[in-house]
């Protein structure tokens, strides 16, 4: 029986060498979830921006929430709100399809030689490309609405990394675990819902009692909420110490999934 190399070099080689495959499959995902209605893919602009839409009527009319109590923007609530989101959608959307994402494509295990590995990667790309379009339309309502985007945006690929690395260590151990036991798709999707509400999405971490604030940290999508709201609307660069051990932190957890799933895929055919 064939060995998987667990190194987590191969997983980057795998990356490189198979990019033409992932880019290919990741495009028929996100073609394929609005194939067949008319508008297409301008869905995938027309929904966050629909929502946006409801947010801030919701929260800063219905509501009269204030993100700022020194704040009297009535769409400061929604914009953060959203930002919150759109973290949580990348996450959401790898890890709810990740239990069944080998099951669901076990013609790749059974009667052709297939990278199973970049499954991830594919996964990541077509969650990906919704996340640019919900932050574009982020970042254009912004622009209309406060003028100039603020500078540190730029630097969001790098707070957004850690997460990124983080959510592909996930998937490829949900993936494989979700081969061997089937209701693990039932639990993450319950985990999911749950963790919605115990990350700083619907409210500012600075509105928990201080003694509580630390265990909302031990939530790996914290850290990148915070980031994003920050370099996004109030132009302030986060931590970079928090950076570093939340980078460490993610490296080694994608390292661990890469070598948990290259040791159990012996197994899929044997299973499926």
């Amino acid at each position: 029986m064939q060995d998987f190399s667990v190194s987590p070099r191969e997983a980057v080689a795998s990356l490189w060498r198979n990019r033409s495959l992932i880019y290919a499959l990741s495009k028929r995902e996100v073609v394929g979830r609005y194939h067949g209605s008319v508008m297409g893919l301008m869905w995938s602009f027309f929904n966050p921006l629909c929502m946006l839409a409801v947010y801030t009527f919701v929260f800063s009319v219905v509501f009269q929430a204030r993100w700022n109590v020194a704040s009297e923007s009535k769409t400061e609530f929604a914009l953060m709100l959203f930002a919150g989101l759109i973290v949580f959608n990348l996450f959401a959307d790898c890890v709810t399809r990740a239990p069944n994402l080998v099951i669901a494509n076990t013609n790749y295990v059974k009667k052709v030689v297939f990278p199973l590995e970049v499954l991830s990667f594919v996964t990541m790309g077509s969650a990906f490309f919704h996340f640019l379009v919900n932050l574009s339309v982020w970042l254009l309502v912004y622009a209309v609405l406060f003028g100039e985007v603020q500078v540190t945006a730029l630097l969001l690929p790098i707070f957004l990394a850690p997460l990124v690395l983080f959510i592909l260590g996930l998937v490829w151990f949900l993936a494989s675990v979700g081969v061997f036991l089937r209701d693990v798709g039932q639990f993450i999707g319950v985990l999911t819902s749950v963790l919605m509400f115990l990350s700083p999405i619907f409210y500012p971490i600075t509105a928990l009692p201080e003694q509580y604030r630390q265990y909302l940290l031990l939530n790996p999508l914290t850290p990148t909420i915070e980031a994003v709201r920050g370099l996004l609307f109030m132009g302030t660069v986060p931590s970079l110490s928090m950076l570093g051990v939340y980078l460490l932190a993610a490296l080694a957890f994608f390292c661990m999934g890469f070598a948990w799933f290259q040791k159990t895929r012996k197994g899929f055919a044997d299973v499926l």
